[in-house]
């Protein structure tokens, strides 16, 4: 499925009885009523971006680009969900493509499907791959949802070959006040270092962070971030709050040999030995 048809107008409907059962438990009581969200289960790289469209172009007119020169000898990468199906990741990594991120997790019960497969098959095409967390504000605590990550996929080890966890948070501010999306955030990571002893990496865009944040600075001497902001620029545009990228998420209509229709495409900001060093938590 491609990614302009992962979400039909179906997406805005009304808050389905998963997400009413994760509102029940006690973490959740006190979260805000969400503004628009997607519906649960439903959450991808990218998703809220296309119903909440701030930096990027509609659907319909994303660029599958290539960044500029300077920046194309870098390690390159997918990310990927249940929305691509069954994915052959030995040709995914005679494409080229060195890294991958992976869908695990979302809100406080949603597991991907597909998850343990890719993991495990991206594992021994020898693409070096980590799990990531659709964000679910509206659903608990961030304490709570990081639990679920690290208990379902976002762990970590040292083998050269494994990605630290990252916290994909999009698309609506759910009715949070940006000093308590602040703090969500930062629950989230605190829980998330308390079991894998790893910084998460934050997936955002910069109208997210700068919206519902308010261009917090309070995670650029925490987290790795990767940027979203499908363009043909040379380099992405940068949320306040980071002085820097170590992702960037350039295009979701990429092509690669191995993924049945469009694949969002990455870049990563240093060489390979950098991306080991990501990896493996080395200097």
């Amino acid at each position: 499925m491609t990614t302009r048809n992962r979400l039909t107008s179906a997406g805005v409907i009304g808050t389905s009885a998963a997400l009413l059962l994760g509102l029940m438990s006690g973490s959740a009581a006190s979260a805000p009523v969400p503004d628009n969200p997607v519906p649960y289960g439903k959450g991808y790289m990218g998703v809220g971006y296309l119903h909440n469209s701030k930096d990027f172009k509609p659907d319909t007119r994303q660029l599958d680009t290539t960044p500029d020169a300077n920046i194309k000898a870098n390690p390159v990468g997918i990310d990927v969900s249940s929305w691509q199906g069954g994915i052959n990741w030995s040709s995914v990594r005679g494409a080229g493509i060195e890294f991958a991120w992976m869908k695990a997790t979302e809100g406080l019960t949603y597991k991907d499907p597909t998850f343990s497969a890719n993991y495990y098959n991206a594992y021994h095409a020898g693409v070096i791959r980590g799990a990531y967390h659709y964000a679910r504000p509206d659903v608990s605590g961030g304490a709570a949802q990081a639990d679920f990550f690290a208990s379902n996929g976002g762990a970590w080890s040292r083998d050269n070959l494994t990605l630290p966890g990252v916290l994909d948070i999009e698309g609506t501010c759910y009715g949070y006040s940006q000093t308590a999306m602040r703090q969500w955030v930062l629950d989230f990571y605190n829980r998330y270092k308390a079991r894998t002893g790893r910084d998460v990496v934050i997936y955002t865009s910069p109208s997210w962070w700068n919206t519902c944040t308010g261009g917090w600075t309070g995670m650029y001497s925490r987290s790795p971030l990767w940027v979203a902001h499908w363009t043909s620029a040379g380099s992405p545009s940068m949320p306040s709050g980071f002085p820097f990228w170590t992702v960037w998420q350039y295009t979701s209509t990429g092509s690669v040999s191995g993924v049945s229709g469009n694949v969002d495409r990455d870049r990563f900001s240093g060489d390979r030995s950098r991306l080991l060093a990501l990896a493996n938590n080395t200097p």
